[in-house]
């Protein structure tokens, strides 16, 4: 099986009205997670006449991403090209992958692209699947429930979150005994 976990970093939680300002992702390839695979990068905000967008108080306090650290990184019609070119006909993973694969949708479609994974998966349902008498299914309480760690000062980043949940789906997959 061959699927790129992703994760998105955002000014907020509407896809219509909200940003993208980081991109993170890593192939699993046979239930293996393959390192030297990996896409990152920050994204700058603009709106339609290419000016920078602010990123929130209230969303940098969660992913510590700064208006300054976005200010020189590619935007997304940059981006997002690479970042599909990168998945190709993948299925992907994401943990709640409505959201991310929301956002990935609305900006392909301002983009003039498509976002078509094959399969989606989502490590919240798994995670509902494999443990049904448990009542949190969020990245933290499910890597501790699987016994994973993020590195220092990686949690809401888009690369540490990509690590454990890309661990977690390969857990859940062999818990679950999901082949594919």
């Amino acid at each position: 099986m061959n699927v790129v976990v992703f994760d998105l970093e955002t000014t907020g939680l509407s896809p219509e009205r909200d940003a993208i300002v980081e991109i993170g992702a890593l192939r699993v390839r046979d239930g293996q997670v393959v390192e030297s695979e990996q896409f990152e990068t920050l994204v700058r905000p603009v709106n339609p006449a290419g000016e920078l967008l602010r990123i929130p108080w209230h969303a940098q306090r969660v992913h510590g991403i700064s208006d300054a650290m976005v200010r020189s990184a590619p935007d997304l019609s940059q981006v997002l090209p690479e970042f599909l070119d990168f998945v190709g006909d993948a299925a992907v993973v994401a943990h709640n992958v409505g959201f991310d694969g929301g956002f990935m949708r609305a900006a392909a479609r301002r983009h003039g692209l498509v976002w078509s994974p094959p399969t989606e998966y989502c490590t919240v349902q798994l995670s509902r699947r494999a443990f049904p008498r448990e009542r949190a299914h969020n990245l933290d309480v499910l890597a501790q429930r699987l016994d994973l760690t993020f590195a220092p000062g990686a949690r809401h980043r888009s690369l540490g979150d990509v690590q454990v949940t890309a661990q977690a789906f390969v857990r859940l997959m062999e818990r679950l005994k999901v082949t594919g």
